[in-house]
């Protein structure tokens, strides 16, 4: 069991890792180098323009690699996100600027975000269930967190190896420091493949393929679990929206509307993914002791209780509130929300349409995720500079969330997941 969820884990820490290092650069440098001639707030969203745009592709990385997991296996297409993502990083990290070859650097900047987000879009329902199915079910919620570990540990290199260039000179760190994060993955790539290579297909998967069926994935998903598809699209909203305004909009918050400089941010992102390891485990172990659902509740009424302190923390303009700030509520909201998904999201879908309700609920809503630093800097923007426009789009979203798991528990929800003849009237 250990060696499986190594494997999970291990993959899905590289796709995380080359993820926040696109979204660090999006924060610190991209709108630079890559979006010139207009102002710091505008080049800003330019670049956060082109971090969307990885959300955008995600929904057709889950499909594509949705049908592949439920048809040819979750180790195939494990592997195959492992390279489309591990590629589109490496060459990111060659890229030219638009000062080297003008509107060709943008577009060509777009163009391997859209790779990185289509390899993305199958990785979450792989990851997570090439453990959970294998794995007892009296300790799934343990077992399936260890994936989700790669986010806040993909943070922790991510925001690390940022705060370890940005000690180089202002320009140096311009010219090529910020392209180091990116070719390093290049080594994570190839450690990542091979261990995949040599794991076990499912039990799940493989007494779902005796029972052969002449439907697609995706079209059995719509017919037969259409319900349990978008409860678990809302209810992943709070978690996407909720850890992209921390870790990529409060980055942009910090150094260019309250003037921090980038340092503090970075140490603060990796105080908090360091947190962040340690307690996935631990809530995922919670969720097996006292339900995912109730758990998943709790955490999506915590991040509405604390998106407006959040911003009082940050605009306290010191080094240690906003350490606080970032490092409590990342981990008392996106962090235990993102422990618990795989557990509570497996249990909502049969085995012969898991990955595919897995990739399609997750990556849908990512694409609000990855809109929510353009959205919050818009919001910021309109309200002159203000933060309280951001925090209650924050707390409409944790309140949808909220209310799409309390209906997990429906009749109709219960007779989806059962296979059970459902009224559609």
């Amino acid at each position: 069991m250990l060696n499986v969820a190594f494997a999970g884990t291990i993959g899905a820490l590289l796709e995380w890792y080359d993820f926040y290092i696109f979204a660090t650069a999006s924060a610190l440098v991209f709108g630079h180098l890559f979006f010139p001639g207009s102002d710091q707030v505008a080049g800003t969203m330019a670049s956060f323009g082109a971090f969307a745009a990885g959300f955008l592709a995600r929904p057709l990385g889950g499909v594509i690699f949705g049908h592949i997991g439920d048809t040819l296996g979750r180790k195939a297409s494990l592997i195959a996100t492992l390279l489309i993502i591990g590629l589109g990083t490496f060459l990111i990290g060659l890229l030219p600027t638009y000062e080297n070859i003008g509107f060709w650097a943008p577009l060509l900047l777009v163009v391997l975000r859209i790779l990185q987000g289509i390899g993305l879009g199958g990785e979450y329902a792989g990851a997570s269930l090439i453990t959970i199915e294998h794995a007892p079910k009296s300790s799934r919620g343990f077992w399936g967190s260890l994936p989700q570990a790669a986010s806040p540990g993909g943070l922790l290199l991510a925001s690390g190896v940022f705060s370890l260039m940005s000690l180089l000179p202002q320009d140096q760190f311009m010219s090529w420091g910020w392209r180091v994060p990116f070719l390093l993955s290049a080594l994570m790539l190839v450690v990542g493949v091979f261990i995949r290579m040599h794991i076990a297909e499912t039990p799940e998967f493989e007494e779902a393929k005796k029972e052969e069926s002449d439907e697609a994935p995706g079209l059995e998903l719509l017919r037969a679990q259409k319900w349990s598809g978008v409860l678990a699209t809302c209810a992943r909203l709070v978690e996407t929206v909720s850890g992209n305004m921390i870790k990529s909009f409060g980055l942009t918050y910090v150094t260019m509307q309250l003037g921090l400089q980038k340092e503090i941010a970075l140490t603060a992102l990796t105080a908090t993914s360091v947190v962040g390891l340690l307690v996935t485990p631990l809530y995922g172990t919670l969720g097996d002791r006292f339900g995912q659902q109730r758990l998943y509740m709790l955490g999506a009424g915590l991040v509405a209780a604390l998106a407006f302190p959040f911003f009082w923390l940050l605009d306290w303009k010191t080094a240690l509130t906003t350490w606080i700030g970032f490092v409590i509520v990342y981990n008392v909201g996106p962090t235990l929300l993102l422990s618990l998904q795989p557990s509570l999201f497996t249990n909502m879908f049969r085995a012969s349409v898991r990955y595919t309700g897995l990739s399609v609920a997750y990556q849908v809503s990512s694409i609000v995720g990855g809109f929510t630093p353009l959205i919050s800097l818009w919001l910021l923007r309109i309200s002159g500079g203000t933060p309280w426009l951001v925090a209650g789009f924050l707390v409409v979203v944790a309140a949808v969330s909220f209310t799409s798991v309390a209906a997990v528990s429906l009749p109709r929800v219960k007779a989806e997941r059962r296979g059970a003849a459902v009224d559609t009237a």
